[in-house]
């Protein structure tokens, strides 16, 4: 039976790649395991990493935030006995100095995913498994939306500029132009019901705003190399179009559609909020079906299950069925 791993080190801001993991165990019935990051004093503990992978060993798929999380193989007994095959999937593949060094003599990894694009010719350098580049995503299918209603004109949710972080002076600007604003959503423990909630929220908006940490920056931020997260993909599956400076990302420009940005010259936020207010005149129940309709063609989680099935080698009636309804709802859109 496939194994998922899930190291979670917490934080709202992964409660979306947590409900990805429950998802991913749920279509590809898998058992899925939630473990702490691995601990300093426990890394040392490398017997058995450099063997060859045993064929006849279980699966397991390891989903880690950060590549010092590929460390988890040598300090968690329960997914050390899965070394057979391992499949990792890595989030913030940016941290390229975080690979671990063990990781570069070992052959215990069938493959490593990474999320971005720029990064993958330097993991390969590094690492002699295989590596692919399988982007974020969003539950497009179950949690996305095409509402053509939207009573919101303008969301804050996540990280942003100086400029854009008090929200109480947001809404007020927001209100002198006849604009609707919703400052930072109200976030919940449990990772399902805080995504589902964020979604609805997204779903009743018109633009999201989300800005590229080159000009957003802060501790858990790469200094230099930019990058898609979770808050595009999913205020795009809820059909809200992106507001801000977009990360200048192979991700983007590969993943995305020129409708789904509304880029921004700058940071200041009275001119940045002419742009929207015209753009919220503009606005259409087209963009967000639009937006919907692409999301669920390149952005829908599903799509990177699949790929993950055929490398790990594993059939899954219940992806298979997703992935049915999930052609079936883009033929609906189109």
């Amino acid at each position: 039976m496939l194994q998922i791993v899930y190291i979670d080190r917490g934080g709202v801001g992964y409660h979306c790649l947590y409900y990805m993991a429950r998802l991913a165990s749920n279509m590809l019935d898998a058992k899925l395991v939630r473990h702490p990051p691995a601990r300093p004093a426990l890394q040392r503990k490398l017997s058995g990493i450099f063997a060859s992978p045993q064929a006849s060993a279980p699966t397991c798929l390891l989903i880690c935030q950060s590549p010092a999380d590929l460390n988890s193989v040598v300090s968690i007994p329960e997914l050390r006995r899965y070394h057979g095959r391992i499949v990792a999937w890595v989030f913030d593949s940016f941290w390229t100095s975080m690979i671990p060094q063990w990781v570069r003599f070992s052959r215990i990894f069938l493959c490593i995913f990474v999320t971005e694009k720029e990064v993958v010719d330097i993991w390969r350098q590094r690492i002699p498994a295989p590596i692919e580049w399988l982007p974020w995503g969003s539950d497009a299918l179950k949690l996305g939306s095409s509402r053509a209603d939207r009573s919101l004109d303008l969301l804050r949710f996540g990280r942003q500029p100086a400029e854009w972080d008090n929200d109480e002076l947001s809404e007020v600007k927001c209100r002198l132009l006849g604009l609707s604003f919703h400052g930072r959503p109200e976030s919940f423990t449990d990772p399902e019901e805080n995504q589902r909630a964020l979604m609805s929220l997204l779903g009743d908006t018109k633009l999201a705003l989300a800005f590229s940490n080159r000009v957003s920056p802060s501790v858990q931020t790469h200094p230099s190399r930019e990058y898609i997260t979770g808050r595009w993909t999913d205020a795009l599956a809820a059909g809200a179009t992106v507001a801000g400076i977009p990360s200048r990302s192979e991700s983007i420009s590969t993943l995305l559609w020129p409708e789904a940005l509304l880029p921004l010259e700058t940071v200041d936020q009275n001119e940045g909020l002419a742009v929207i207010a015209s753009a919220v005149r503009g606005w259409e129940p087209a963009r967000a079906r639009l937006n919907h309709l692409r999301s669920l063609e390149r952005l829908d989680w599903r799509w990177r299950f699949s790929r993950l099935a055929e490398v790990l080698e594993v059939r899954s009636e219940r992806l298979d069925n997703e992935l049915r309804l999930l052609r079936a709802s883009i033929h609906s859109l189109q």
